[in-house]
This record gives structure tokens, C-alpha cells and sequence, in this order.
């Protein structure tokens, strides 16, 4: 049999070419009703003036207001210093001058004619002698209310009080003593069924 030789040059067959999809194809213009086109006259007729944009100014940044701090007042040497002192129902109204020679008024006597006691008298002058300061200061007192010990009592946180309002340094070594504190210690009210705030009657038994 005799073989058919095959042909050097292959045959080039045509690209189909593809079929053009429903996205693609092109779309078909509808036509245009007539309430449509009078909308588009009726448009073009009453077309509104254009609006003026206003532009507003920009906020300003508003500058906090800067307070200054205020340097405290600083008592001076011939200021007068006003302090109370209380003990009980006794109030001590003291007045301290400053550049004296340690002369104390009680009430518009010494302190020897006010407090005779002389414990009395050491409490009075406690703060006084705790900073060495006996003959630098004038006080003024008046006190009201309670008895002796209690109105010693008083006059002596009053002291101490006015002391560490002239120099605030004296402070700690007034604390230290227990001379600034106030005792809040006062008689208990009676009540009633008892003879006093505690004491009950004594009980018998017939």
C-alpha cells in the first residue's frame, strides 16, 4: 500500500469569534414619552435662582481667662491679731500685740489679780514660755462663761492661737505640747430617772 505523505504546512483554521454577552450588549434607548418632555420644559422655565452661599467667619479661639495667684498678706509687726480660745462653756476673746513687753489683761486686771492660782497662771503662760517669747507680746482678754479653770484653760489655746497666726513656724513646736488642741471634754446632761448623767438611785430590795 502506498503511504500518503503528510503535508508540511498545516492548515490554519478561522477564530470563531465569541459570542457577545448580555452585559455587553448594547442597550436599546427607550423613547421618550410626552409628560416627560413637558417636565423638562416646565423645568427649564421655572429654573430658581441660585443660592448665596455665606460663608461665616471663623470662630475666634476665646483666650481663658488667667487668674494670678495672690500672695497672702503678710502679717506686719503693728498689726493687731484677733483669736479665740474655748473650753467647756468658757470663750476667751484674744487680742495679741505684737512689739509688747508681756503685759496680759484679763478681763481689765493682771493676770496675778485674775488667776491667784499659780498652776493657773502657768497655764495661761504655757505657750508663751514653750518659744521664749514671755516679754515680746501684749495680750488682751476678755473671757466669759464657765469658772477659773476652764477660763485658764481657754485663754491659753486663745494664746497659742494668735502665736501661730503671727508666725505660722511656731506651729509644730506648739502642736508638739498638746497647745493647740481643742478639749472637747463637757459636763454630760442629767437624765431623767437618774440623780446625775450616770448615777442611778440606790437600789433596795424592800
Amino acid at each position: 500500500m502506498p503511504v500518503k505523505k503528510q503535508d508540511s504546512k498545516k492548515k490554519i483554521k478561522p477564530k470563531k469569534e465569541k459570542p457577545v454577552s448580555s452585559k455587553t450588549k448594547t442597550v436599546k434607548e427607550k423613547p421618550v414619552s410626552s409628560k416627560t418632555k413637558l417636565k423638562t420644559k416646565k423645568s427649564s422655565v421655572k429654573a430658581k435662582p441660585a443660592k448665596k452661599i455665606i460663608k461665616k467667619p471663623a470662630a475666634q479661639s476665646v483666650k481663658k481667662p488667667v487668674f494670678k495667684k495672690i500672695a497672702k498678706k503678710e502679717t506686719t509687726i503693728t498689726s493687731k491679731i484677733w483669736a479665740t480660745g474655748k473650753r467647756k462653756t468658757s470663750i476667751a476673746q484674744v487680742q495679741c500685740f505684737p512689739q509688747g513687753k508681756g503685759d496680759i489683761l484679763v478681763n481689765q486686771k493682771t493676770v496675778k489679780e485674775y488667776f491667784p492660782v499659780f498652776e493657773l497662771r502657768e497655764r495661761v503662760l504655757s505657750p508663751l514660755k514653750t518659744l521664749n517669747k514671755e516679754k515680746d507680746f501684749d495680750f488682751k482678754v476678755k473671757v466669759q462663761g464657765g469658772g477659773i479653770h476652764g477660763q485658764a484653760d481657754a485663754v491659753s489655746l486663745g494664746i497659742s492661737r494668735a502665736l501661730v497666726l503671727f508666725n505660722p513656724e511656731w506651729r509644730k513646736e506648739l502642736k508638739s505640747k498638746g497647745l493647740l488642741r481643742r478639749d472637747p471634754r463637757k459636763k454630760e446632761r442629767k437624765k431623767p430617772g437618774l440623780k446625775r448623767a450616770r448615777r442611778a438611785p440606790q437600789w433596795r430590795k424592800r
